[in-house]
This record gives C-alpha cells, structure tokens and sequence, in this order.
C-alpha cells in the first residue's frame, strides 16, 4: 500500500452516508452555511448515484427532529431512512448491519451536527477499520467553534478532512470523459 492510497477515494470501494439533515434541526443552522450543505450533499448524492456509490441516510428521533429535508429527500428518491436514537450512526444495528452488508472500506460521511452524530459516527467508524472522508464544507454545527472543533478532532483522529469539490475530482480522475461532463455542472 502506497503512503497516499488512504487519502484517495476509490468509487468502487465506497459509500455515503447522509446524516440527520432535517427539517427541525436544520434552521437552527446559520442560513448561508444550511445553503452551502445542502447544495454539497446534493453534489455528493448525484456524484455518489453517477458511480452507483450505495447510499445510507438516517434520521435523529424523526418525531422530535422531523424528516430528512425535502431537498436532500427529492434526491434519494422512495429511500427509507434509518431513524436513530444514538449519536452515533452505528450505534443502530440496523445501520451497521447495512453499513458492514455493503463490503466497502471508504465512507464519506456529510450531514448535522458536525461535532455530535457526524463526529461519533465518524469515531466509531474508525474503529470499525474504515477509511472516512470528510468533506467539511458538507457538515455544519448551530455554532462556528463546535463545527470546527468538531473537524480538528475527528482530523486528529484519523479522518481525511477535505472538501466536496477535493472527494468529487479525486473520484472523477480525468476530464474529457463522459461522466466528467455530465457532473461537471454540478460544481461550477
């Protein structure tokens, strides 16, 4: 293994998980940095469908929280999400079971609270002996400092900390494809 391979995403090694983006808890968000997420998780979720990346969604106490944002949801089209009582994604066993079924070794992980579910789903899975990927321009926090806190742990910890535009060109390679001017149009 090179030095640099666990800093590359491989798309056919890979998985996104959409956590907790939803209608309650998102407008406790500031507006510009809500507006940035969701149009990245959008570009993740159409990136991720392109190369038939599987994708998993869950959802913190629905009844409390309520759904997943229609824009996020209108994406993922009759998608079930998981709904969770625990911070952390694999602390449902559904999840995990889902997580472990779909034999990938890369997850990217984007959603809310950046240094709450994001954090100790990202945790727990480091420990579980993935490679996480973290687009920090696709998580957010109600608060700056929690949200970059957040980041400097899980960074320290091991996550490759990066950005959408940084995951989404190393998972294209190379212009002139295809697939490169179809998705293209979705960072310009």
């Amino acid at each position: 293994m090179s030095s640099t391979e666990n800093f590359r995403i491989d798309p056919t090694q890979a998985c996104l998980v959409v956590v907790d983006i939803q209608e309650k808890l998102a407008p406790t968000m500031p507006s510009d940095v809500l507006q940035k997420v969701l149009r990245n998780t959008g570009i993740l979720i159409s990136t991720a469908q392109e190369f038939q990346i599987p994708i998993l969604l869950t959802e913190q106490y629905t009844k409390g929280l309520g759904p997943t944002r229609s824009e996020v949801k209108s994406l993922l089209g009759d998608m079930i999400p998981m709904e969770k009582l625990a911070f952390s994604c694999c602390g449902l066993p559904e999840f995990s079971f889902k997580l472990k079924s779909l034999g990938k070794q890369y997850v990217i992980l984007c959603g809310m609270e950046t240094h709450v579910c994001v954090l100790q789903t990202a945790l727990d899975m480091l420990d579980g002996g993935y490679h996480v990927f973290l687009p920090a321009d696709a998580v957010c926090s109600r608060k700056k400092l929690d949200w970059k806190v957040g980041l400097n742990v899980m960074g320290a910890a091991g996550v490759i900390v990066g950005s959408t535009e940084l995951f989404f060109f190393q998972m294209l390679k190379e212009a002139g494809t295809d697939r490169f001017k179809k998705l293209s149009k979705l960072v310009k």
